[in-house]
Parts: structure tokens; C-alpha cells; sequence
């Protein structure tokens, strides 16, 4: 199993609804991608104050490598990547991605 974390540094000024819809068109992939486990999405809620500004998150499990690989180049995945690039601090630097093996 692929555990893919994301953890996400939204700029000051995205609706909450724009994050919303972010999160449900996320959650739609489900149906798409053969071999996507499951998703969780949340705000960080660590006390230890080490979260460097990554405010919101999502973690996928994925039934192994290949579903993630199908994840990642799903015309879906590449059109909602863009949008949550554009919703971020830094664009691009505002995002962690860190996939493991669980």
C-alpha cells in the first residue's frame, strides 16, 4: 500500500468554500482510480508547533504504486493539482507531498 501525503499552505485569501470544493472534487477521484483506498482530509491540529505554516492536509491510500501512478497523470488529478497550486502560498512551494510504503 502507497500512503501519498500532501500537506498544503493556502494563501490568506481562499474562501473556504474554494477549499470546499477542493476537498469534493478530491473526494469524486475516489470513483475514478481504481485502487484508491482511502482519503482523509483535515487541518493540522499538532501542538508541537512544527507544522512550518502547512496548515490543511489530505493523505490518499493507494492499493499499491500502480494506482498511485494512475492518480498522478488522471487528467482529473492534473486540472485539480493546477487549482491547488493557484491556491497556495508560494504556489508550488507551498505544497509537501511525501509518499510511503505502509
Amino acid at each position: 500500500m502507497i500512503r501519498h501525503c500532501v500537506f498544503l499552505r493556502f494563501r490568506s485569501d481562499v474562501p473556504r468554500a474554494e477549499k470546499d470544493g477542493i476537498w469534493a472534487d478530491l473526494a469524486a477521484m475516489k470513483a475514478l482510480i481504481s485502487g484508491f483506498v482511502a482519503l482523509h482530509i483535515g487541518a493540522n491540529v499538532s501542538p508541537e508547533g512544527l507544522g512550518k505554516g502547512f496548515s490543511e492536509g489530505f493523505i490518499i491510500d493507494f492499493d499499491g504504486p500502480a494506482a498511485r501512478d494512475a492518480y498522478l497523470v488522471h487528467p482529473d488529478h492534473v486540472k485539480l493539482g493546477g487549482r491547488i497550486v493557484a491556491a497556495l502560498e508560494g504556489g508550488v512551494d507551498g505544497v509537501l507531498v511525501f509518499d510511503i510504503e505502509v
